[in-house]
């Protein structure tokens, strides 16, 4: 009795500890239900979808860059990239230095680009590999068991011409910065996409960039693709009809042999840039595959700086092409007309300085129209003399000079035209008088750029009609929604018979005996032109060191009145023009040529240019 007592007790106190076990169990699954249920019910959800479902962004590929008979200059070509998702297994950190390794990346580069990107959108695909590679590709496949985060997704590449054609003029794309992430017109975007960083990519990114879609699919417990449930498929960006010419642009690049130097050609009547090249270039298409960090560091670490977009950006002394403005300045003032004459004898005294002309000998008694033709510098020191500082100042500002010209390129810049305002802001000293006589040359601190040339001498040539460097049509930005600058034009009343002498001496720089711009000469055309030399050092300093050598500027015009054309060549170190002026010849020669051609006219007309096939000039993927 006492032993069946006790084995009661003990079945007893079994039974209440089993009653509070499941009591305490009860409670459990009571909290737990409740945590899933009523406190945070979509917050488990989404975790529970996640286990079986993934979303693949789906990128959009950026629209097409065309020329102006919508030939196409800029394409994309289809890539893949790797993606990872944060969530599946919640691996991904434990896995990203095997990843890195790889996948062939710096490991602490590869955490703090997820980090990143993980605070930014906790919730999305991170890219962690643009432009993957067949090895990249095999990685991931093979890994799939290991790695189930990672995913494949194919997205579209830009495929650039070959050998840095137009590079500058289309810029290059990149992935977005945090900084860029901040602006208002990027909130849409999200780290890892792509946009434009300079030219065309960057100041049309808006219509070229098109709207990421979103694939959702059900995967096994391996991350593997079981079945997909929707898409949201991506928009492509618009296609952008530039006003190049896709012919002479390719002339302006296969003749323009200097390793540093622009070109500009612009329709004056319209605005509208024709062609446009900076040297040094370089391959658009490192950047398209995702450019290695050694080759960006060398790209600007390079002293002949291959990115500066010099037909914009290179700011430097004019050289005798700035007798032109100076000429038009002083005829349009008075101070001097077709019977002014002035004596050379290699060089004048002015102010107590003297200044040599660049003719050892002289010219001797020389009137305005000779004295553009030959370019003497001593008959242009007795005009700027008479000018004075203030009015030179003055109307160079109106033929544009020391200002931007509106282009749609980011990145322009304004030049320099002196006065003595300028100089005592900066330097606290007064204007000397001599150093109005350096400025009559295109000397001294006067600094332009070889679009603001183009600008200016079409502006002259068409009676002071000046039209608005532009890259796309106004026509087309209206048709693209977006806003037209203004003004697109403004007016300078010049007198006729400014025009009609200043002109008619641009015609004999080209055309006659003693021209300096002979090289520029074509047969049968009313071509119209003005070499420019301008020194970068003293004449001791370039002695010692022959990089130092003088910029050679040439701007030549087709015809000689109300211009149909402008080309503006700056060759950097390339002297007395004998480089510039080819070149320009070449590519009016072509403008003509190509306008005569009937062929071409109808081939315009009928639209049988259109869609030109792009591997005729573009590089191929990787290649």
């Amino acid at each position: 009795m006492r032993f069946a007592r006790r084995d009661n007790r003990l079945s007893e106190s079994r039974l209440t500890f089993l009653q509070w076990g499941i009591a305490v169990a009860f409670l459990a699954l009571i909290s737990g239900f409740w945590q899933l249920q009523i406190f945070n019910p979509a917050y488990y959800s989404r975790l529970a979808e996640r286990n079986h479902i993934k979303n693949l962004r789906m990128p959009a590929p950026r629209g097409r860059i065309l020329d102006r008979y919508n030939r196409v200059l800029v394409d994309n070509y289809p890539s893949f990239s790797i993606v990872t998702q944060w969530e599946v297994g919640q691996s991904l950190q434990a896995h990203l230095p095997a990843i890195a390794t790889g996948l062939e990346q710096d490991p602490e580069q590869l955490a703090e680009r997820v980090k990143t990107a993980r605070a930014r959108v906790p919730r999305q695909a991170i890219v962690v590999q643009e432009n993957a590679t067949f090895r990249d590709i095999a990685f991931v496949e093979s890994h799939r068991v290991e790695y189930p985060e990672l995913d494949l997704v194919s997205e579209p590449r830009r495929l650039y011409p070959r050998a840095g054609f137009a590079a500058h003029l289309f810029g290059y794309i990149s992935e977005i910065s945090e900084r860029e992430l901040e602006l208002p017109d990027m909130e849409s975007l999200k780290p890892g996409d792509l946009i434009g960083k300079s030219g065309i990519e960057r100041q049309y990114n808006s219509v070229l960039q098109g709207q990421t879609g979103v694939r959702r699919v059900i995967v096994n417990s391996r991350g593997g693709e079981m079945e997909p449930l929707d898409e949201a498929f991506p928009t492509s960006g618009r296609d952008l009809r530039l006003t190049i010419d896709y012919d002479l642009q390719e002339v302006a690049e296969q003749k323009f042999r200097g390793d540093k130097g622009a070109l500009v050609a612009l329709d004056p009547r319209t605005g509208e840039i024709l062609a446009l090249v900076s040297r040094p270039t370089f391959d658009l298409n490192l950047f398209a595959r995702g450019i290695p960090v050694e080759e960006w560091r060398r790209l600007v670490a390079d002293p002949q700086n291959p990115l500066l977009n010099r037909a914009i950006q290179a700011q430097l002394a004019p050289g005798s092409i700035y007798k032109i403005l100076l000429a038009t300045a002083a005829l349009e003032a008075g101070t001097v007309d077709e019977t002014t004459t002035h004596y050379c004898s290699g060089g004048g005294t002015f102010y107590g300085r003297y200044f040599r002309c660049w003719k050892k000998g002289g010219h001797g008694r020389i009137g305005f129209h000779r004295a553009i033709v030959q370019s003497c510098d001593v008959f242009f020191y007795n005009l700027g003399k008479d000018l004075g500082i203030d009015r030179i100042y003055e109307y160079s500002t109106y033929l544009g000079l020391g200002r931007k010209t509106g282009i749609d390129l980011p990145g322009e810049q304004p030049g320099l035209m002196p006065s003595p305002q300028w100089k005592q802001k900066l330097f606290h000293e007064r204007w000397y008088p001599g150093e109005t006589i350096s400025l009559a040359i295109g000397q001294g601190a006067l600094t332009t750029t070889p679009l603001q040339m183009a600008f200016s001498f079409g502006g002259i040539a068409s009676g002071g009609y000046f039209a608005r460097p532009h890259l796309i049509s106004w026509k087309d930005m209206e048709a693209l929604g977006l806003e037209i600058p203004s003004p697109t034009e403004f007016r300078l009343p010049l007198r006729e018979q400014t025009v009609a002498l200043v002109t008619d001496g641009l015609y004999g720089v080209v055309n006659e005996g003693g021209g300096t711009g002979r090289r520029a000469r074509i047969q049968g055309l009313d071509v119209g032109g003005k070499t420019g030399t301008a020194q970068v050092a003293s004449l001791q300093a370039s002695a010692k060191d022959d990089t130092l050598k003088d910029n050679a500027w040439f701007v030549g015009l087709a015809p000689r009145r109300n211009p149909e054309i402008v080309v503006v060549a700056l060759y950097e170190g390339g002297e007395h023009g004998y480089l510039a002026a080819p070149v320009v010849r070449e590519v009016i020669k072509a403008y003509f040529d190509k306008k005569e051609d009937s062929e071409f006219q109808y081939a315009q007309e009928s639209g049988a240019g259109e869609d030109v096939a792009v591997g005729r000039f573009v590089s191929e993927p990787g290649g």
